[in-house]
């Protein structure tokens, strides 16, 4: 079969490679619908997770089943699914301790694109079919559906971990789709003011679609001073981080009150220490809370956010700015996702 691979650092291609193999609990997947991450440029451009070679990328998808193993239950060859980014192996220690996405070791429930061939093939392969695998609503759009597969439950899973509750002001780090997702859900779970960090003009009209009250440009001054000018020196209850770099952290320290919490999300894909404020982390002792993990994954996580489209309370095809159509146009879209052109969010490529 054929797919667009990590060749090794700073290099990407076409490459031929055998058809995956189908375990008694996997399946096999044809991609109906993919979509390119910024992750997949930290990989392939930072070498984020190390030198991966003739790796093929991607981890947002969905696709037509075309196989599954002797002992898969609930889905079919022909199945419509939607593809999580995070395939936990549902009967590893971890998961059983309530962290699925560590399955096998710190962030190997991550498999696609990290420890196994990824999405961007004309065939990939599933593990533990029955807990990862989720079935794309009738009449819902397979393009909006593949949002489902990172975008959202990331974005969402900052909102958990900043754990934002009604009324709570909130400020989002970086409004790309993630960022975006991240506004999305801390309108969804009440919160009062939500102050939105970006700058390209594309990206804030959305989020203000999703519920951002004010929006807080980098390019205009220290985004801590605006925020703390803002909140009239009192600073926010939450912070979710969506994007930046080792030094995010920092500002979003210095603009939490005490008690406050932050939920990073970021995939930090260079540098070696994340920096905190002594003094205005409270010499240690202020009450201001870091949570950072990688999104849950699995069916049920997916079943469940699929419901938000299909309901219309969220509505994730306000991402896509650019789509594609046809499997020889998956380079075209991971290489706008490196150059993040003004008027990006997000590309998806539909296959069929």
């Amino acid at each position: 079969m054929k797919g667009y691979a990590m060749l090794g650092i700073g290099k990407t291609g076409w490459i031929e490679k055998d058809r995956p193999q189908c375990g008694p609990l996997d399946a096999i997947v044809r991609p109906i619908a993919i979509a390119p991450c910024t992750s997949d440029v930290h990989t392939v451009w930072e070498g984020a997770l190390g030198d991966r070679h003739d790796m093929i990328l991607g981890h947002e998808a969905v696709g037509e089943v075309v196989e599954v193993g002797s002992l898969v239950r609930d889905f079919k060859p022909g199945d419509k699914v939607i593809v999580p980014a995070i395939t936990p192996d549902w009967n590893s220690l971890e998961a059983q301790a309530g962290y699925s996405m560590h399955s096998g070791g710190m962030l190997a429930g991550w498999k696609f694109s990290n420890f196994k061939d990824g999405v961007f093939g004309e065939f990939f392969h599933v593990n533990d079919a029955d807990g990862n695998l989720a079935l794309l609503p009738d009449g819902l759009d397979p393009c909006a559906a593949t949002m489902l597969s990172d975008m959202v439950p990331t974005g969402f899973h900052g909102v958990e971990l900043a754990d934002v509750q009604f009324g709570d002001t909130v400020v989002v780090i970086g409004i790309g789709p993630v960022g975006l997702m991240a506004v999305a859900g801390a309108n969804l779970r009440g919160a009062g003011h939500i102050y939105a960090v970006g700058s390209r003009q594309v990206c804030v009209d959305v989020a203000r679609k999703y519920g951002a009250t004010d929006i807080v440009n980098y390019r205009e001054g220290d985004i801590v001073e605006q925020i703390l000018d803002k909140t009239h020196g009192k600073g926010v209850d939450k912070v979710v981080i969506a994007g930046g770099d080792v030094n995010t952290m920092d500002q979003a320290i210095r603009m939490l009150k005490p008690g406050g919490r932050v939920g990073n999300v970021n995939y930090l894909g260079s540098g070696d220490y994340v920096k905190i404020p002594r003094i205005e982390w409270g010499c240690g002792m202020g009450h201001k809370s870091i949570n950072a993990g990688l999104m849950p994954g699995g069916r049920l996580r997916m079943e469940k956010l699929a419901t938000l489209l299909e309901t219309g309370k969220l509505d994730a095809s306000l991402l896509l700015t650019h789509r594609f159509k046809g499997f020889e146009n998956i380079e075209a879209a991971l290489m706008l996702m490196k150059q993040k052109p003004k008027d990006l969010i997000k590309p998806v490529v539909l296959l069929e």
